[in-house]
């Protein structure tokens, strides 16, 4: 059985397919904030990380589904130096929501956070540890907020082939890998185009702004990015990266999805402009390429075509392992999923809570 995972503001919910279409359970951490969700490949455990404001951030386990959940630590910076380079530290040592979380084919757990550190768990969540490598870069007093006060990661690839390279997104903070476990970094990127920023400064690596970046599984040198000055695609493993023309109705937008076996193919959910968070014209559409970025088709048969303002952010757009069941949520509740690889939709709700993450597993 199929199961989309729905993580929004008021719960996470459990969305099985069985003969006759899909259907919605009712939530797990009900009029709880989740902020990410993971079903790890590898040993079937799921994480729910909750981002409850004045009580912190909880991350929760479990080994039977989703059926049953056991509370388990949550990544946690050291206390701030008081003194040595970090001292006047401008961003807080303190996790205020965990962004991304994924899970290397070593049994190695990953999660990104706002502010922009990076932690791991090599013992399934009991324990995590700050990657100090990538924390205590002199490049990070240079990173600053995009839609949030801090830089925050939000996107990893942990590379099928080899565990130990690793590929993180922040924003601002551009894009930096690891090839060695996390013991030493490179910001790889080259050719991102940051055009909010004064001429000079615009291919600066270290301020660029991928919204979030996506990686075809089964040709895993090529990447997709959804940047806030528009698209790009990486065929090199992220080294070097090639601006793609704009499609309509829009470049700006927050989501994307490799397509898992095809490297020339991606989906992505165009808004109106970073001014303008919502849908161009009011309608929802999805952009598809299947050549590589360049051309472009856009889809609404079976989304809101008027008079429909929804946003879709970075997570939660989802592809399924076969390229062809595709699901897609909004910060207005919406919910559809596609079974011809994006080219119509059928609506799943619209009275979700706002939507943050989807995964299917």
């Amino acid at each position: 059985m199929q199961t989309l995972w729905v993580g929004t503001r008021k719960g996470l919910f459990a969305v099985r397919r069985a003969q006759g279409g899909w259907r919605i359970g009712n939530p797990r951490f009900p009029g709880e904030p989740v902020s990410q969700f993971l079903a790890n490949p590898h040993d079937g455990a799921c994480y729910a990380a909750l981002r409850l404001g004045h009580f912190g951030v909880k991350l929760w386990k479990s080994v039977d589904g989703g059926s049953e959940w056991k509370e388990v630590a949550q990544p946690a910076f050291p206390p701030k130096p008081t003194e040595g380079p970090w001292k006047d530290d401008a961003m807080p040592w303190t996790v205020d929501q965990v962004w991304s979380l994924e899970a290397g084919s070593d049994g190695r757990l990953w999660a990104g956070c706002l502010p922009a550190g990076l932690f791991t768990s090599r013992d399934g969540g009991a324990s995590w540890q700050l990657v100090e490598s990538l924390w205590n870069r002199p490049e990070r007093k240079e990173w600053f907020g995009g839609g949030y006060d801090w830089a925050g990661i939000h996107s990893i690839l942990v590379d099928p082939r080899d565990a130990g390279h690793v590929t993180v997104a922040i924003s601002c903070g551009g894009v930096w890998q690891t090839r060695d476990g996390g013991a030493s970094w490179t910001n790889t990127s080259s050719g991102m185009v940051a055009d909010f920023m004064p001429p000079e400064r615009r291919e600066d690596p270290n301020i660029q702004d991928p919204h979030r970046i996506d990686q075809c599984a089964a040709h895993p040198d090529v990447l997709w990015c959804q940047h806030h000055g528009g698209i790009f695609r990486s065929a090199d493993g992220g080294l070097k990266w090639s601006a793609i023309a704009t499609p309509r109705p829009s470049g700006f937008g927050f989501a994307v999805a490799a397509h898992p076996l095809d490297p020339q193919r991606a989906w992505f959910v165009p808004a109106h402009s970073d001014g303008q968070r919502v849908a161009p014209e009011g309608r929802v559409v999805v952009t598809q390429t299947k050549d590589g970025g360049s051309t472009f088709s856009t889809h609404g048969e079976g989304l809101p075509q008027q008079d429909a303002y929804h946003l879709v952010y970075r997570h939660a757009l989802a592809a399924g392992a076969d390229g062809t069941t595709l699901a897609m949520g909004s910060t207005t509740g919406g919910l559809w999923t596609s079974e011809d690889a994006g080219d119509t939709w059928q609506c799943l709700s619209r009275d979700l809570p706002p939507i943050a993450v989807l995964r299917l597993a």
